[in-house]
């Protein structure tokens, strides 16, 4: 599999790295210092396209891309107001695309077992429900893009939740909201908690990421998905669909 990376960073030189480990290759790598030779990307070089910028950036270097025809893969968040428009981009160029808040493998399992508690929880209405995201201080997006997940994964799931506040600020929330509170920190890779919490006790699942390489594989195994898929589709769904039939 040859393939292009876009932004070059922590993740993608980490991605970079276990291409190479697994004996994929690099055909092309876009950053900064050299964008615009993003042009130099088709077909005839490159297999799959991994993306990791910023926000800001994801709709500019997809309008690069998706013409193309190549199957991508976005690791970047925060960019989902864009979502309708890109979801037409690939419909009109028959392409390729799989997005994800959260490549990890770990997180993903995470993701299916806050579905599973939040259902429960629909029986007991006396344990209130947070959510606490912990990143570096240099990530650019809060809440995370994961945190949002948990958090919708929780309001279609958990009947007395419909609305998300991502900030106390100076009020008391209402009970039909879910709190978010976003921390900002050090090197802190990333920290999902979700609790319930009652006057009885506490219920806390977590997810705690030790390095980058978890969200770097999960891109690599999405990226060799992409190469027999069209249409564009979320990275959690296909985990699950795919560990349902025993692929994975």
């Amino acid at each position: 599999m040859r393939a292009a990376l876009i932004g070059y960073g922590k993740m993608g030189k980490m991605i970079e790295k276990h291409l190479l480990l697994k004996n994929h290759s690099i055909s092309k790598i876009i950053d900064i210092d050299n964008y615009s030779e993003i042009q130099e990307i088709h077909k005839e070089n490159t297999d799959v396209i991994i993306e990791f910028t910023t926000p800001v950036e994801v709709r500019k270097n997809l309008s690069h891309v998706i013409p193309l025809g190549i199957p991508v893969v976005i690791g970047t968040t925060g960019w989902y107001t864009h979502l309708q428009e890109i979801e037409e981009w690939v419909k009109i160029h028959k392409g390729s695309l799989i997005y994800g808040t959260n490549f990890s493998i770990g997180v993903n399992i995470f993701f299916m077992m806050n579905e599973f508690l939040a259902k429960m929880m629909n029986h007991f209405p006396e344990y209130d429900v947070f959510i606490e995201e912990r990143h570096h201080n240099q990530k650019k997006d809060a809440p995370s893009g994961t945190a949002l997940t948990l958090a919708n994964q929780i309001i279609e799931s958990l009947d007395r939740k419909n609305e998300i506040s991502a900030s106390l600020s100076e009020r008391i929330p209402q009970s039909n909201e879910l709190t978010i509170s976003s921390i900002r920190s050090g090197e802190i890779v990333g920290k999902h908690l979700v609790g319930y919490s009652s006057k009885m006790d506490l219920i806390e699942i977590s997810h705690d990421a030790h390095n980058r390489e978890a969200f770097a594989l999960g891109a690599i195994l999405a990226a060799e998905w992409s190469l027999e898929l069209k249409g564009i589709h979320e990275f959690k769904t296909l985990f699950q669909e795919k560990l349902v039939k025993g692929i994975i």
